[in-house]
């Protein structure tokens, strides 16, 4: 079953590895126990107002989040039984995420939130996959590394859960 993870509009706040996330400065999506999902889509369009080039990094946590604020979370199929458990889109917790220095980066999605665009697809030999809800594989998290100038932007992720 594919599900959208989406945030309309945010802006991303750059952290360096193993520092912890800030809330509304992130999405991360968190599993569940005993649960897989795959990415199988990530879109950042950028809504920024000037020039700003982001330093956009999708990658796992070694610190995953806690009492977390759920943000929207959809079936793409109108007709899907849920599972009794789904995984959290979320933005805010009281335990902040942190991006792990050793399994932290799996996509750069670098581009300028000035009207930008990425669109990045899984194809058919590809899987990142996360399992469970424990750190550092049951959490997938898209913020800004470092350097640049994070700009606003709108994100939403596809995801398949098993």
């Amino acid at each position: 079953m594919r599900y959208a993870a989406g945030i309309p509009t945010w802006t991303p706040v750059a952290v360096a590895d193993t520092t912890n996330f800030t809330d509304g400065g992130h999405q991360t999506v968190q599993g569940v126990a005993s649960t897989r999902f795959e990415l199988r889509e990530v879109y950042l369009g950028g809504q920024a107002g000037a020039s700003s080039p982001s330093i956009m990094v999708l990658g796992r946590t070694s610190t995953v989040g806690a009492t977390l604020t759920a943000l929207r979370f959809a079936s793409l199929d109108g007709h899907t039984n849920a599972p009794a458990s789904l995984p959290t889109n979320y933005g805010a917790s009281t335990t902040k995420p942190q991006r792990s220095a050793t399994l932290g980066m799996l996509l750069n999605l670098s581009f300028n939130a000035f009207g930008g665009i990425v669109r990045w697809y899984m194809g058919p030999d590809e899987v990142l996959a996360f399992f469970g809800a424990a750190a550092s594989l049951g959490e997938c998290s898209l913020n800004a590394f470092t350097g640049g100038t994070p700009g606003l932007l709108g994100s939403n992720l596809v995801i398949e859960v098993f």
